[in-house]
């Protein structure tokens, strides 16, 4: 088999066999196949699509290409989440311990950030001592025993989407449907979790830009799911604003302590119970939305969500106390209000700005290798729909280093002001 014989197929249009795919990847990570060939079979993609079909195989090929986690020792339904990212979202950090609260079994391996803030991974990290590289031996005994832990990806974990998405990034082959679908699927295939809640999100903060383009992510990637028999569900939610009001590691970390104490932001309390009543439903604990929502509210008040967190914050080396106190966290500098010069409502937020200026204060990274600073970044006092007054404070600024006059100018500037008042979009478009 050739490989330029698989370029010139899937530039004339020509669907891909499963054993074209398999040769394709398993070539690409052994380095027979250089990068110049993929390169060009990648924009033919981008050109001319893969079906259902192809991209399943190209999942499967990618899962197969390192490690997968075998969770089999874990009693009952193991559930995972995934969300395709956007400014403030710390959900996993409220939705693993929630729904472990109530009997379900969450083995989360999450990622590290590059650009915006932090990933979940950095975010917990902000935790004294907490341990997100242990090892599987132990990442399966402790969902077995308490219910949910959260870790790291592994080292090993599905090499070819990492190589992959390394030559995509500069070769602008990124925005395609098949590919993005079958690298979030391989690496949540190969996790070995027994279903998969998908959160995907659209708008200025997040991958896909409009609702119709994340519904047609949504259905690829649960199409893979069908194929390969595991039950995949999904949320498709609005990220035209920050989730919750914090962005930032420790901030986000502190927002979501007060989540599961049930005196989080509306929205945040809402994914999570709305993503939470769905994942009860995969682990079959409830079989009817409205009860499971009911009793993971109940969670958040009557202390048992919290109390889970703070189990699994122990199990990993973490340090408790910081749970019981957010204040021992880590904390910046300086904090600083920026305020309006400006009245009237809110009608919309440049949020990849602002995850691009949180980033710039050092919560995120704009290289692999930038170390994130887990104090800083800021609190929004004002969100969409809101109305503004002048010298009114559009959000507080933790900081270490001083704040440049462009930084603020910007930052105001991500704040679009209406005369009038504006309906306020739902988080959540659509459940499938």
């Amino acid at each position: 088999m050739r490989f330029l014989d698989l370029i010139e197929k899937k530039r004339e249009g020509f669907e891909l066999n499963e054993e074209e795919i398999k040769f394709w990847i398993d070539g690409f990570v052994a380095g027979t196949i250089p990068d110049y060939q993929v390169s060009a079979l990648l924009m033919a993609i981008i050109f001319k699509g893969m079906n259902a079909a192809e991209t399943t195989s190209l999942t499967l090929a990618m899962m197969n290409s390192g490690d997968i986690l075998d969770l089999s020792d874990i009693k009952g339904i193991k559930v995972d989440k995934h969300s395709t990212g956007g400014v403030g979202d710390k959900t996993s950090l409220v939705l693993g311990p929630l729904v472990a609260s109530l009997g379900a079994k969450v083995a989360k391996m999450s990622g590290r950030g590059l650009g915006h803030t932090g990933g979940t991974v950095d975010k917990l990290e902000s935790i004294k001592g907490y341990n997100v590289a242990i090892s599987k031996e132990d990442f399966i005994k402790q969902v077995d025993s308490i219910g949910v832990a959260i870790v790291g990806q592994s080292g090993n974990l599905v090499p070819a989407d990492k190589k992959l998405y390394a030559l995509r990034d500069v070769t602008g082959t990124v925005p395609s449907i098949p590919l993005i679908a079958s690298s979030i699927m391989s690496k949540k295939l190969a996790s070995g979790a027994d279903t998969i809640l998908l959160d995907v999100k659209y708008g200025d903060g997040a991958f896909m830009d409009t609702p119709q383009q994340a519904l047609i992510l949504t259905k690829a990637m649960i199409d893979i799911g069908v194929m390969m028999k595991r039950d995949v569900r999904a949320l498709i939610t609005d990220m035209n604003l920050p989730l919750g009001n914090a962005v930032g590691n420790a901030l986000e970390v502190k927002e979501a302590i007060a989540t599961l104490n049930g005196k989080g932001p509306a929205d945040l309390t809402e994914l999570c119970v709305k993503a939470g009543a769905v994942m009860l439903i995969q682990a079959k604990i409830f079989d009817d939305l409205d009860l499971a929502e009911a009793a993971l509210i109940k969670q958040l008040h009557n202390g048992q969500a919290i109390s889970k967190f703070i189990e699994m914050v122990k199990a990993q080396g973490g340090d408790p106390d910081q749970i019981l106190n957010p204040d021992l966290l880590p904390h910046s500098l300086h904090l600083t209000d920026i305020k309006s010069d400006q009245r009237g409502y809110i009608s919309s937020m440049h949020t990849t700005k602002l995850g691009h200026l949180a980033m710039v204060l050092g919560a995120g990274r704009a290289t692999k290798v930038d170390v994130v600073n887990p104090a800083v970044g800021f609190v929004l006092n004002k969100k969409t729909g809101d109305f503004v007054d002048v010298g009114d404070s559009l959000g507080t600024i933790h900081h270490d280093t001083e704040l440049k006059q462009d930084w603020i100018h910007e930052f105001k500037e991500a704040f679009v002001l209406s005369d009038q008042p504006i309906d306020k979009v739902s988080l959540i478009y659509d459940r499938l």
